[in-house]
């Protein structure tokens, strides 16, 4: 009996499905069947490039309004919660990207949203949970980094990985011993962490921090992106003397001559 259209094209689909993604030139151990990753980024059908990390930080850029606030920290205050980016429609979908594509599966966070915890509970907007790990993370996973990048929800864990020498691809220094270029990440500590400085790493438990991404190095300021600052994907001005507490360098595969 002939088979139906119908039938053969859901033998088709099944049988895409089925197919693991084919490994590409720049695919830095075996893939990962991982179900929230694309499967570009398990491939290495690209090098894991400098100038992926800055184009991907600026598009999430733009799509949230392009907004730079070079402003003393603290400053920022909405009128409303509902005028948080992270709270707006089609934003607060792509925080949910973030959190899904670039934390492991079964991760605390790894299914919540700009405006629900990881069990689908809406957050009280007086309710801090902050986002700007995954987004780094996210940036990272796109550019496909691979497995050598500590994927997290708190940016403590990478940037120990790069004072431990634990990560192939990240490398701690401290301000004034190295020059940030596009693509590295300028990292501090935060609240009670506030006074960490590079002396002080790698430290044996998590600590409340932030990192941005450079976009831009200048031999006078640096221009960076980070998530979660003032609510949304924001950019800002730094003189290179206030670079930060600690430098990571990021070792793209140009950097060893593979491309990107």
């Amino acid at each position: 009996m002939r088979a139906s259209p119908s039938a053969v094209l859901v033998v088709a689909a099944l049988s895409a499905c089925a197919r693991l993604p084919t490994a590409g030139p720049y695919l830095h151990g075996p893939i990962v069947n991982d179900p929230h990753v694309p499967s570009f980024a398990n491939a290495g059908w690209a090098p894991f490039s400098r100038a992926a990390a800055v184009a991907i930080a600026l598009r999430e850029w733009r799509l949230f309004g392009s907004r730079v606030d070079d402003g003393p920290p603290g400053t920022y205050k909405p009128a409303r919660p509902d005028d948080k980016p992270e709270r707006q429609q089609g934003l607060w979908q792509r925080v949910a990207e973030y959190w899904w594509e670039a934390l492991p599966p079964g991760a605390e966070f790894a299914s919540a949203t700009g405006i629900h915890d990881q069990h689908g509970t809406p957050i009280p907007d007086d309710t801090l949970t902050p986002w700007s790990a995954a987004f780094i993370s996210y940036v990272m996973r796109l550019a496909e980094a691979g497995a050598r990048f500590p994927y997290s929800a708190s940016h403590s864990t990478y940037i120990n990985a790069a004072a431990a020498g634990t990560s192939p691809i990240l490398r701690a220094h401290a301000p004034g011993t190295y020059t940030p270029q596009a693509g590295d990440l300028i990292c501090h500590g935060r609240g009670a962490d506030g006074t960490l400085r590079f002396a002080d790493l790698p430290t044996d438990h998590p600590f409340t921090s932030h990192c941005d991404l450079v976009v831009d190095a200048t031999p006078t300021q640096l221009t960076v992106i980070g998530g979660n600052v003032d609510d949304a994907v924001t950019a800002r001005h730094l003189p290179l003397s206030d670079e930060g507490d600690v430098v990571v360098e990021v070792l793209y595969d140009s950097a060893a001559g593979r491309g990107g």
